[in-house]
């Protein structure tokens, strides 16, 4: 097969979508002949990479079989090699979430309800996703869920609470400690959680906040208000090293988030991948995070919201560490056997394959 890829973001840019694109093409490359057509620059590159990414696929696009689109933003560029394309050249777009829900009026008008679903397949990472589309008018049988996928042994390694006690720059003998890493959106719940769990939690209990994001002057706000500062602590975006020994020494990971009007959580690749590396992931019943954990079996899921709820679920998982540490095995297990990109990846050449 011949797959001309487009993707409006890319590494060196920091993020899920990113990861997912690039593995994503990794492996499809090896079973097709591949051209990757990508924004490298982030957002700021934008406004002139979609007009770009448009003219060079209508130019190009004789010499592919099927044109695969990393978001729903540029369905305007499948939309229009539909429109040029005599031989009606296969697009299949990839959906997250936010493309489908984003509340922007003209956004919702043409995007929504013109281009995406002029397409011949879009790919949903959850299940959540297909929910918000079919409400919103486009044909349920578009559809088909593919979630995300991980490298199982990316993030693995041999680490120790030493080097996590210098990484936060604390002693934490006696110490358990849970982590959330990611974008701090206000979805993902990290002030919520700082204002309403932290307090229900031992004092022995120190939150681990990798990432950075427009939220984080609400979550500054929520550690100063509840006299935090000694119990929560932001790393913001580190080297790739830093987050990995984070995800082989912290106790928990959490997810908590919080339903957001025009916002939500695709699928939430941070939990699988804390899976890889053994440790229980608690997360919110909300959204895509249904797709990514299964409850009991790879992680627990918690009422978005439910401030009590989430703090009996910590202190019982902290309470004991035979059952943490045999639990987090089970989820790598999990990870393994339903998320390698291996598995992932033959499944988009199974949709990809059988519209070319």
């Amino acid at each position: 097969m011949r797959i001309l890829f487009i993707t409006r973001t890319f590494p060196p840019v920091v993020g899920g979508m990113e990861k997912q694109n690039l593995e994503l093409s990794r492996h499809l490359s090896r079973v097709s002949k591949m051209k990757i057509i990508a924004n490298r620059y982030g957002k700021i590159f934008l406004p002139f990479f979609l007009p770009y990414a448009c003219l060079r696929a209508v130019l190009s696009m004789k010499k592919y079989d099927v044109i695969l689109l990393g978001d729903g933003v540029l369905a305007i560029a499948g939309y229009l090699i539909k429109l040029s394309s005599r031989q009606k050249k296969k697009v299949i777009c990839i959906v997250h979430g936010l493309d489908i829900t984003y509340s922007f009026w003209f956004y919702q008008a043409i995007w929504v309800k013109k281009f995406i679903p002029a397409l011949d397949k879009l790919i949903a990472v959850g299940n959540e996703t297909i929910r918000q589309g079919t409400k919103r008018g486009i044909p349920e049988e578009l559809f088909i869920f593919i979630p995300n996928g991980v490298n199982p042994d990316q993030h693995i390694g041999n680490y120790s609470r030493t080097n996590l006690a210098q990484i936060i720059g604390k002693n934490i003998e006696g110490k358990k400690t849970i982590l959330t890493s990611g974008r701090i959106a206000k979805r993902k719940g990290v002030a919520w959680f700082i204002r309403n769990v932290m307090p229900k939690l031992s004092e022995d209990t120190i939150y681990i906040i990798l990432g950075d994001g427009p939220d984080k002057n609400n979550v500054l706000e929520a550690i100063k208000e509840n006299n935090l500062e000694k119990r929560v602590k932001i790393l913001g975006y580190q080297p790739d090293k830093i987050r990995d020994t984070l995800f082989n020494t912290c106790d928990i990971f959490i997810q908590p988030n919080i339903k957001i009007h025009g916002d939500m959580e695709g699928f939430g690749i941070s939990v699988i991948e804390a899976t890889t590396c053994r440790l229980p992931v608690v997360a919110s019943n909300l959204e895509g995070l249904k797709d990514a954990i299964k409850d009991g079996e790879n992680g627990f899921l918690v009422e978005s919201g439910n401030a009590q709820a989430w703090a009996e679920k910590i202190n019982e998982l902290l309470a004991d560490d035979q059952f943490r540490k045999g639990f987090g095995e089970k989820a790598r297990q999990y990870a393994i056997e339903h998320y390698s990109w291996d598995k992932i990846a033959k499944r988009y050449i199974e949709v990809i394959s059988s519209l070319k």
